[in-house]
């Protein structure tokens, strides 16, 4: 798992310990259990902060601690408010405690040394994978090799002696690949074969076509021909190798290869949507794949709109605000949609 990841999921781990220190709304403990469900990984960050912080908590018991009244009475600020935190007012008693100990935590957590551990994957292995619509999910394999889920994804895993494969059947995933020696890991999407050659990568399956994008190491990709997606003899692999990405489309090889901004391509994983001169219709389609109420642009004049600009995936609301603050932009929100029009010019 690469490193960023790791720490992003260390950091969900701390927040869900700070908010277990008090008592979790019923709709927050079911979020919680669905978090710790949905990967091994996260049940192995939460344990480890917990320790540690368990651990810590344990050593400081002896150690006097300044009243918070004269904390505050000495500098005018809280001591959550000097960590960079919300005001203490804002916080559970319980929960802004063990704030303070989760920040310490996470810093030791990541500076403790731990043994990289190989699983055993077994020779024969199968299962299906999905999200709902706006959903992430993020999925460990038994060989070690972890995959990222993004909104309406769906696949599938098969295991052998033959080799590893994954089908993408819809949507777009990150993969993490464990090296194994003597079974190859192939991806296929569509008109597109995936080998892996030690490495992360992004596919993204759109209709009649595959987008591969390499993050660390190379890949080679083939058409896919074959029922079982080897696409041997269908044509030669393209090499691609760290920042670099192609588009297949069926019926079309080879494919052009080009460079690539893998942060922008993997935005997706921290919930975010990263756009620069792109037109309106296709920035109105990112956020159609999460949003619960579609976005539809009525004049086809605006289609053609070139903006820029980073969102969150899941705050809507904040790229309406965008939209409304262009000039001779109309937007009109319905309890089912979000319509954007051309501004009707001013009569005096």
């Amino acid at each position: 798992m690469g490193e960023r990841t790791r720490d992003f999921i260390t950091q969900e781990a701390a927040d869900w310990f700070v908010a277990n220190r008090s008592n979790l709304a019923s709709a927050q403990a079911e979020q919680f259990r669905q978090w710790l469900a949905a990967s091994p990984i996260h049940v192995e960050e939460y344990l480890g902060v917990s320790a540690i912080a368990r651990d810590l908590k344990a050593a400081c018991a002896g150690i006097p601690v300044e009243d918070e009244a004269e904390s505050t009475e000495r500098d005018g600020r809280t001591w959550p408010e000097r960590l960079g935190l919300a005001p203490l007012g804002r916080w559970p008693l319980a929960a802004a405690g063990a704030a303070a100990i989760a920040l310490v935590a996470v810093g030791l957590y990541r500076l403790w040394p731990t043994p990289a551990v190989q699983a055993a994957a077994p020779a024969a292995w199968s299962a299906s994978f999905a999200t709902r619509h706006g959903q992430l999910r993020d999925i460990r394999l038994p060989d070690d090799s972890t995959l990222h889920l993004n909104t309406d994804t769906r696949v599938s895993v098969r295991y052998d002696n033959a080799g590893r494969q994954v089908v993408l059947f819809t949507g777009e995933a990150e993969f993490e690949v464990s090296h194994e020696p003597g079974r190859a890991f192939r991806v296929v999407a569509g008109p597109a074969t995936v080998l892996d050659i030690g490495t992360s990568f992004n596919v993204r399956r759109d209709a009649g076509s595959a987008v591969v994008t390499v993050m660390e190491g190379k890949v080679q990709v083939s058409p896919t021909a074959l029922p079982g997606g080897t696409g041997a003899g269908a044509g030669a692999a393209v090499a691609l190798v760290a920042g670099q990405e192609l588009t297949a489309t069926e019926g079309s090889w080879p494919p052009a290869v080009r460079v690539a901004d893998p942060q922008r391509s993997t935005a997706w994983l921290h919930r975010q949507i990263s756009f620069e001169h792109e037109p309106l219709a296709k920035v109105a389609g990112e956020f159609n794949r999460y949003s619960p109420k579609p976005i539809t642009i009525v004049t086809p004049a605006l289609r053609t709109l070139e903006i820029s600009g980073v969102f969150a995936t899941d705050d809507t609301a904040a790229f309406i605000a965008f939209l409304r603050s262009l000039d001779g932009v109309h937007v009109e929100e319905t309890a089912t949609q979000v319509r954007v029009s051309q501004d009707k010019p001013r009569t005096r």
